[in-house]
């Protein structure tokens, strides 16, 4: 009678193991086939996330530059000048905030970025600061 039992429940077993597996081969080839026709079905909710992310993006800016100078327009614009042509493929910005000058290089999207640029640059130009983006 044990015996009996264990078959019935093996075999119980099995079958509930293959609808399992089944059901898994279908929700993966089902979503392969919608991927491949470029429909997603993203929730409402998420989309408004996604609105209110570009929206903020564009309002407040992103990413960092690096802060080589603070201080007197004549000599930021020299640092400028003495940076442009140590590091020519870098982007180099001249701002004025009353009542001194910035001089701020690069455009990185991430920290991590602007600290490993700030290792090569920090090799010239001493007092780097690493400033997040905003407007």
């Amino acid at each position: 009678m044990n015996s009996l039992f264990l078959q019935t429940l093996n075999s119980v077993n099995m079958k509930v193991f293959k609808l399992f597996f089944l059901g898994c081969v279908f929700v993966l080839f089902s979503s392969g086939l919608q991927a491949q026709n470029g429909k997603t079905t993203s929730s409402d909710a998420i989309q408004k996330l996604i609105t209110k992310k570009r929206a903020f993006n564009k309002k407040y800016g992103y990413g960092f530059r690096i802060q080589i100078y603070y201080g007197q327009e004549d000599e930021a614009r020299k640092l400028r000048k003495s940076f442009r042509t140590n590091f020519p493929k870098t982007k180099s910005y001249l701002t004025y905030e009353q009542p001194y000058w910035k001089v701020l290089v690069g455009d990185y999207k991430t920290k991590l970025e602007a600290d490993r640029a700030s290792l090569a640059i920090s090799e010239k130009f001493a007092g780097l600061i690493i400033v997040p983006l905003g407007k």
